[in-house]
């Protein structure tokens, strides 16, 4: 039996083109004599849908899809994502054989987390039949059916099933990639079934979908593994006979008597028709897929994400400000190595206060990646503001509202050119600024996309040296690497004057931002009372400039947007309340 997973890159809404590339992924399956191709979560809608679907058109559309794709199946088995509209909503997999809908099964365990909240659309689905192919029983999990504690998996399992299909859209975290191929394989051992994991590939919004498809035996050990972070095809011979085997050497009906009661009495006989002799069957190239490190994985997440937001969005080009610094380095060598060096321009927009070398190191940046760089000094639009709020501000000091006019006067430039041309802007904003409202709203923070939203100081220069590191050659200069941060709005501004060392802050912002300790567990930790208590002063006060920021690709546990909601009116401050 050979089994084929068409990890493939969806656009909610988008169809034709979902259509189309699950019809190329059955004719590739065909031509490699794939008996049975398994596709990813809701691969005909693009995942995820959010409120599209409480629009009958959507549904109606979804369906008219899904049955283009039956009509494409002669000579073999698919299993692909839709949405099941029939009665109730489900968040379904349709089985199809030889163009024919066999059945339906459905997500028994909806996703609740950020901004997956799928109980808002879908019921609970409770269909879940066994379908038999060649004699093998095979049951099917969409999502978190298979991670949820009540292993729906192994209820399939109970129910005959040598071979779980897990059709997923499970997003890139960090660490995540290998913590998911051992749980999977955990769950093939002790159900002793073959589980094959058909993840979906691609950026959507704030979230990275990182593929990674595998292909587990009994025994816990993959069989074939899919790219991270790139569309792929992959397939895997069984033998039959050696998976209903699997089965009755330990079977798992014996491991947990009352369980049993959960079983599916449905069973659907799967008939792919067409020759299943498999003479003159082209051979399997071979495959070695090796995971990549936890930085390279990190910068490839955010290299998918930018791409996938520029070109499905119908942006051209992304535009960034380059200030010299190590942010704007950064995003500028993912949006070179997302779209190319061709569609990157960075505008270097230097004031009273930027130093000589901001300028210089801008330009080698530039130079070294191979994109369009301009020089747009605001020098005179800065004296102009001044000039017009001479009167208004006269007996006051200059402050902070001086030097954010600096930083809207950038935005202004760069949104202009966005307009006109039709490019993307690309806010340099870490997540470390971001968490204390280090930045200038309608400033710095302005964007179209924010692609360091989650990425903390110390990861970012972490990241830009790994990207040195990997291309053999310093394309982010070695003085960039080195020079202590500044915003440069105000003579030898440093981010110290107003932050703790960023190695300080951020250990604290990923102890009470990610891992949700509290002020009284950090302290614990070692962390200097009044930094601590400090630090969650400055996040609370930036939740109103937060809320208003431009969205940004996820990575991390708990990322800023939807994975996070505090309210912005909000005057409790637990440093005034001893934990319990």
């Amino acid at each position: 039996m050979r089994i084929g997973i068409a990890q493939i890159n969806t656009t909610v809404g988008d169809f034709p083109g979902n259509a189309g590339k699950i019809m190329r992924s059955i004719d590739r399956a065909r031509s490699l004599k794939v008996d049975l191709l398994v596709l990813p979560e809701l691969a005909v809608t693009g995942y995820p849908p959010e409120d599209l679907i409480l629009r009958p058109q959507f549904i109606r559309q979804n369906r008219q899809t899904l049955n283009e794709v039956v009509g494409h199946s002669s000579g073999l088995s698919v299993v692909v994502g839709f949405v099941d509209g029939d009665c109730d909503i489900y968040n379904a997999a349709a089985v199809i054989s030889n163009k024919k809908l066999v059945g339906v099964s459905h997500k028994s365990c909806l996703s609740k987390h950020g901004s997956f909240d799928e109980s808002r659309y879908f019921h609970v689905g409770s269909r879940w039949p066994i379908f038999l192919l060649r004699g093998i029983g095979i049951g099917i999990t969409i999502g978190e059916d298979i991670w949820h504690e009540a292993r729906a998996s192994i209820v399939r399992a109970y129910s005959g099933a040598g071979m779980i299909i897990n059709i997923s859209a499970s997003p890139y975290r960090t660490g995540r990639g290998l913590f998911r191929e051992e749980t999977l394989a955990a769950g093939a051992s002790e159900t002793t079934a073959v589980v094959v994991h058909s993840n979906l590939v691609g950026g959507q919004d704030e979230v990275v979908f990182d593929g990674a498809s595998v292909i587990i035996d009994e025994s816990g050990a993959p069989i074939a593994r899919g790219k991270q972070f790139d569309e792929d095809f992959i397939v895997a011979e069984l033998e039959p006979q050696w998976v209903a085997r699997s089965q009755f050497r330990d079977p798992v009906g014996q491991k947990d008597g009352p369980r049993r009661q959960q079983t599916s009495e449905e069973r659907l006989t799967i008939d792919p028709g067409g020759d299943d002799s498999h003479t003159a069957m082209p051979t399997l190239p071979p495959r070695q897929i090796e995971r990549m490190d936890d930085l390279e994985e990190v910068y490839q997440a955010l290299v998918l994400g930018t791409k996938d937001y520029v070109r499905k969005n119908g942006f051209d080009r992304a535009v960034l400000g380059l200030s010299g610094g190590i942010d704007s380095s950064l995003v500028a060598a993912i949006a070179v190595d997302a779209v190319g060096p061709e569609s990157v321009i960075g505008i270097a927009m230097p004031s009273r206060y930027s130093s000589p070398d901001s300028e210089s190191d801008a330009a080698v940046l530039a130079r070294n990646l191979g994109m369009r760089f301009l020089v747009i000094p605001i020098e005179q639009a800065f004296s102009a503001y001044l000039e017009t709020l001479a009167e208004h501000f006269k007996g006051t000091r200059p402050d902070v509202a001086e030097e954010n006019i600096q930083a809207r006067i950038r935005a202004n430039i760069l949104f202009a050119l966005s307009n006109k041309f039709r490019w993307l802007v690309l806010s340099c904003s870490n997540k470390s600024e971001l968490a204390t409202g280090y930045g200038t709203i309608y400033g710095d923070m302005a964007g179209g996309l924010v692609p360091l939203k989650d990425v903390y100081k110390t990861t970012v220069l972490e990241l830009a040296r790994d990207r040195n590191r990997r291309s053999g050659q310093e394309l982010i200069p070695p003085a960039v690497l080195t020079k202590a941060p500044s915003a440069e709005l105000r003579p030898d501004q440093r981010d110290t004057d107003t932050l703790p060392p960023y190695e300080l802050l951020d250990a604290i912002l990923r102890a009470y931002v990610d891992n949700g300790m509290t002020i009284d567990q950090i302290i614990a930790m070692g962390y200097d009372a009044g930094v601590a208590m400090n630090t969650a002063r400055l996040v609370r006060r930036a939740e109103y400039k937060r809320r208003q920021a431009a969205p940004g690709i996820m990575i991390a546990s708990t990322g800023f947007g939807c994975d996070r909601r505090l309210p912005i009116t909000n005057r409790f401050m637990e440093e005034r309340y001893p934990s319990l």
